[in-house]
């Protein structure tokens, strides 16, 4: 009998370290996102659980991070997943400025949702065109950001540069809606969701203003990237914004190193698609979606384990 017991000891023991979940290949992941007071952090967030809880020995750390300095660092090793825009992913696939090369070892995950260039300013600023912006302080968010770019881009088409300006500011959302709350910056430059809750809680306080692009504009700044399409901004949006406001955006949208395991790439993908309601309770733009959304071409090369994944499910032919 003590022996019979010994053996059922041992393969009871066997069964248990030879599981499914303990013979599971172990991954630690770092998850790039956005600046707090953004989106791209929270949903990063349940992004990080939901594949933690879904892939057996994954481990996801969230970081903060920028749609232009996620890019590279995917390029160059300091993180396996990254939240970008769509705008600046493609000019790094090319090798366009602000990239000093082509980024080789990023692929697409999944698309996420549209994204907003926005400009808010203090009402009581007069500041009522871009143009108005010259010899003002302005915060277009820190170097590294898709944002900030496109900021310099905005500027670039009406002439100007940030040595037109009086002060530039690079931080972040929640410090940028703090220096105007205290009068110390008239202009707030943001790529992120509509509404956004940093211009909600700048708009609940201040009487603000968000700037529109005319066409002539919005085409200017389509041939300097062909990832922005013209966009808008429905009035009430905002406390006090009662008129529609119009301008530019991209896609948000999720992307890996291409030295990533497929079947792990794979996995992920399907984490994103059956995680999406959850997702939509994080950012509201994500409700409705579906698999096709998230498996739509932005122009940047999908990883074959995500392309496996949504030929499987239908959602690419």
């Amino acid at each position: 009998m003590k022996k019979v017991m010994m053996i059922l000891g041992i393969l009871a023991l066997s069964l248990l370290f030879f599981s499914p979940e303990s013979m599971a290949q172990k991954y630690d992941l770092k998850l790039m996102t956005g600046p707090m007071g953004g989106s791209w952090y929270p949903l990063g967030g349940a992004i990080s659980d939901a594949m933690q809880k879904d892939i057996p020995g994954v481990t996801v750390a969230v970081a903060p991070g920028g749609g232009v300095g996620n890019v590279e660092a995917i390029e160059f090793g300091k993180c396996e997943i990254g939240f970008s825009n769509s705008s600046s992913a493609v000019d790094g696939v090319h090798g366009r400025p602000p990239f000093k090369k082509e980024m080789k070892n990023m692929r697409q995950l999944a698309n996420l949702y549209p994204q907003f260039f926005q400009m808010a300013v203090l009402e009581k600023s007069g500041i009522k065109t871009v143009a108005d912006l010259k010899g003002k302080v302005i915060s277009p968010g820190p170097k590294g950001f898709t944002g900030e770019f496109a900021s310099r881009q905005v500027l670039q088409v009406y002439g100007l540069t940030y040595k037109d300006m009086s002060k530039v500011h690079h931080v972040g959302y929640n410090d940028t809606v703090a220096l105007m709350k205290d009068g110390h910056c008239d202009a707030f430059l943001a790529c992120t969701t509509v509404p956004a809750s940093a211009i909600m809680d700048l708009a609940s306080t201040r009487k603000i203003r968000l700037l529109s692009l005319p066409d002539d504009k919005i085409k200017a700044i389509q041939k300097l990237n062909a990832g922005y399409v013209p966009r808008f901004i429905a009035k009430g949006t905002y406390q006090g914004v009662d008129y529609d406001v119009h301008g530019f955006g991209f896609f948000t949208h999720l992307i890996v190193s291409a030295k990533l395991p497929d079947d792990l790439v794979y996995k992920m993908a399907k984490t994103m698609v059956t995680n999406i309601p959850r997702f939509g309770n994080v950012v509201k733009s994500m409700k409705g979606l579906t698999a096709k959304d998230l498996a739509v071409d932005i122009g940047v090369p999908f990883h074959p384990g995500a392309l496996k994944y949504f030929k499987e499910i239908g959602a690419i032919k």
